[in-house]
């Protein structure tokens, strides 16, 4: 095992910051990073807000449901979904923009690529992280706040920063459970659950003193029980994407 290696494998959700800002060399050593990420057909379609003004913060905390750790962080990244520059760039050869729902997965994965190269390069100068999808619990608000043009979507925020927590490392499937040699195993996948809500049924209850007794199964079948977040379709619609 190597350190790159080792540094992957004791990823920790982070959701306590001290107050400390980063460096704007610390700052553009991330974002350096989350550029190099692999994008497709060079396209790179997203863009990355850094949010560092207090009052933003709060107010993303508050969009986000009340995450105090949005306000608390050193940095906040909002990485963006963005099509508008690729049609900026076609408009500047003189050609019409099209685009449909290929083009929006591309900007969706661009997005996250990048963010997960910023994410391990914070980590490997001892940040501390953690994804806030709930950004796009009020996406309408998100983009109105941080000025974001058609075409243009929050897919979701990173906190980073000095962490003031020593969190447990979260269990993860059975890799049998997502490893399929040469084709999909449903067999594997039923006995991964069943696997799984046994280790994470462990997993809540000591760390929190039994006070929660639960599996993964359950919670996904709580979370997935009904719609989630049914909003983003027509906000994405409303800002020029076209989903067909």
């Amino acid at each position: 095992m190597n350190a790159v290696i080792e540094l992957l494998q004791n990823h920790r959700s982070i959701r306590k910051f001290k107050p400390d800002p980063l460096t704007p060399q610390q700052t553009e050593a991330i974002v350096t990073s989350a550029q190099m990420a692999s994008t497709s057909s060079n396209v790179q379609a997203y863009t990355i807000i850094a949010v560092t003004d207090p009052a933003k913060k709060t107010e993303l905390a508050r969009l986000a449901g009340g995450q105090a750790y949005v306000e608390q962080c050193g940095l906040f990244l909002v990485f963006c979904a963005d099509q508008y520059r690729l049609k900026l760039a076609t408009e500047h050869n003189g050609e019409a923009f099209h685009q449909n729902t290929e083009s929006f997965i591309v900007a969706t994965v661009d997005a996250a690529l990048a963010a997960q190269n910023a994410a391990v390069a914070a980590e490997s100068l001892g940040f501390g992280i953690c994804y806030i999808g709930g950004i796009r619990n009020n996406p309408e608000e998100v983009s109105s706040l941080l000025g974001l043009p058609e075409l243009v979507y929050p897919v979701f925020g990173l906190c980073v920063g000095v962490p003031d927590q020593e969190p447990g490392i979260r269990p993860r499937m059975p890799r049998e459970a997502v490893l399929h040699p040469d084709a999909y195993s449903e067999e594997a996948v039923r006995e991964g659950i069943r696997a799984y809500d046994e280790i994470t049924y462990a997993y809540y209850k000591e760390r929190t003193g039994g006070r929660t007794l639960t599996t993964w199964s359950r919670g996904i079948a709580d979370k997935h029980k009904q719609p989630v977040r049914a909003h983003i379709r027509p906000f994405l619609e409303a800002r020029g994407f076209r989903l067909n």
